[in-house]
């Protein structure tokens, strides 16, 4: 692990929350620097390939937006502890990432290269970011910012040789790889031409498809616009990313006004619960689901208006008006909804390993599973994708269609899927009790997913458990606890 000073500012520490990296998080053009860091990431054949085959930023990208933010604040938290345990979870996940792209060379996503690529456009991009918004950071700045920036890659990866050790040597190295290494790769495409104008709503606007496809429909192009903008030009010819008029003016506008809110009181804006809100689900018990409550109300009602005012063709349709059997968690997707919605978690229209991989590593992720836990609930997965591929993947392509799950129309719950189900069970009752209670279960699904426990007496055993997990995977219900963590975006 790194020390925790080094560099032109020795006396500071590199980590903890008054570090440049950790004032980001809740600064607006962060936003606007981490699109751009991404789809420079997403250039680089490697994490490209590692993306398109593995990630779940298409189907569910605000859980990803979540769940990434999460390990941030994890890896700049002033515990070494805290950092050191997130450190061995992603190298964990990353290890298990691994493969070929679609022109046979391989990829693997733990190639320290290709993980100094990724630290490389955070820091680029914030440099970037506070040029565009006519704030540039001064030399001692950077250097200082620079070294965190090293100090988060030695946390994750050992040390941060892969990095120039000074700024100056950095530039070079970072303008080679654009020239050298990035190409206009199908993860970068996505999230340029596709992410945009397909993002599904999150929780909070998941009731008004109107609304939130009128905004998508003028906010997405906005971002497309202001994101190529701002890529090196070396990457935007080579890649062959069209010049349009006036964007270079629409990206430094919206540097700008993202940077005028330095201005606001602090604490005004807090990215976590920004994130936090947009993620509850309506029948959060939570204490911020009646503000957000109140909100999906105004909001229905404003798409509502909208609608009758400017229709839009497509298939937004009317606003759905909750049913009895939904609101008591009694209805059913259909075999198609559910493959979409639960299965297909990479969101390229077939169920194979790296689908249910993220079933897995979402679990161990909100979970917080040490190593021989996770290691089980993978394996539980594993053989889960087995059963699945011998009974429906009658082409043997090695994957599963939308069309070869509906036409089966399966039980998926055969002895595998029962063995996920007690791996969770096992790592939910925390003190080996043999029930979980209602403390336990919200550990489950924290983070906004508290729900009511269905036994009478405020517990789970494991029969109920089991029984409750299968409903949902094979049963195909909705309105359960694990809508939230496998279906909801």
């Amino acid at each position: 692990m790194t020390t925790e000073t080094t560099g032109t500012a020795a006396e500071a520490p590199l980590f903890g929350p008054e570090r440049h990296f950790s004032a980001f998080f809740d600064d607006p053009r962060w936003a606007l620097a981490i699109i751009r860091a991404t789809v420079l990431e997403a250039a680089h054949p490697q994490i490209g390939a590692a993306l398109a085959d593995n990630s779940t930023f298409v189907a569910h990208p605000w859980r990803r937006l979540r769940n990434t933010f999460l390990s941030m604040r994890r890896m700049f938290d002033a515990d070494p502890g805290v950092r050191e345990r997130e450190a061995a979870r992603l190298n964990r996940l990353h290890s298990r990432m691994s493969g070929s792209d679609s022109r046979g060379r391989s990829y693997d996503a733990m190639d320290r290269a290709t993980r100094a690529w990724v630290v490389a456009t955070l820091y680029e991009s914030a440099v970037t970011m506070c040029r565009l918004s006519g704030q540039p950071l001064d030399q001692d700045t950077m250097e200082h910012m620079y070294a965190e920036y090293r100090a988060f890659l030695a946390a994750l990866d050992g040390d941060a040789g892969e990095l120039p050790e000074d700024l100056d040597d950095f530039w070079p190295y970072f303008d080679k790889v654009v020239e050298d290494e990035l190409e206009n790769t199908e993860a970068a495409r996505i999230i340029l031409y596709r992410l945009f104008d397909h993002l599904p709503a999150p929780a909070l606007l998941d009731g008004a498809p109107t609304l939130w496809a009128a905004g998508r429909a003028v906010v997405g192009p906005l971002l497309g616009a202001i994101t190529v903008a701002s890529l090196p030009e070396p990457y935007r010819r080579k890649a062959g990313l069209p010049k349009m008029p006036g964007a270079p003016t629409l990206m430094q506008g919206a540097y700008l006004a993202a940077g005028l809110t330095r201005f606001l009181p602090e604490g005004w804006i807090n990215a976590e619960t920004i994130i936090e809100t947009l993620s509850l689900p309506p029948d959060s018990d939570d204490s911020r689901a009646r503000t957000a409550t109140a909100l999906r109300t105004r909001m229905k009602q404003a798409s509502a208006l909208l609608r009758l005012l400017t229709p839009l063709s497509g298939d937004t349709g009317p606003d759905p008006v909750p049913t009895a059997s939904a609101a008591t968690g009694e209805g059913r997707r259909s075999a198609d909804e559910f493959f979409r919605q639960v299965l297909d978690q990479t969101g390229d229209g077939h169920l194979d390993w790296p689908d249910l991989a993220a079933m897995a590593r979402e679990l161990a992720t909100r979970l917080d599973l040490d190593e021989p836990e996770e290691t089980r609930l993978y394996d539980a997965f594993a053989a889960w994708w087995r059963e699945l591929q011998a009974v429906l993947d009658t082409d043997g392509d090695g994957r599963v269609s939308a069309d070869e799950y509906a036409a089966a129309v399966p039980s998926l719950a055969g002895p595998a899927l029962i063995r996920v189900a007690e791996v969770l069970f096992d790592a939910t009752d925390k003190d080996d009790s043999g029930t979980i209670d209602a403390d336990e279960h919200r550990g489950l699904f924290r983070t906004a997913f508290h729900r009511d426990l269905v036994a009478t007496d405020g517990t789970y055993d494991r029969s109920a458990f089991v029984g409750e997990f299968l409903s949902f995977m094979s049963g195909r219900r909705r309105n359960t606890p694990y809508d939230p963590l496998l279906a909801d975006a």
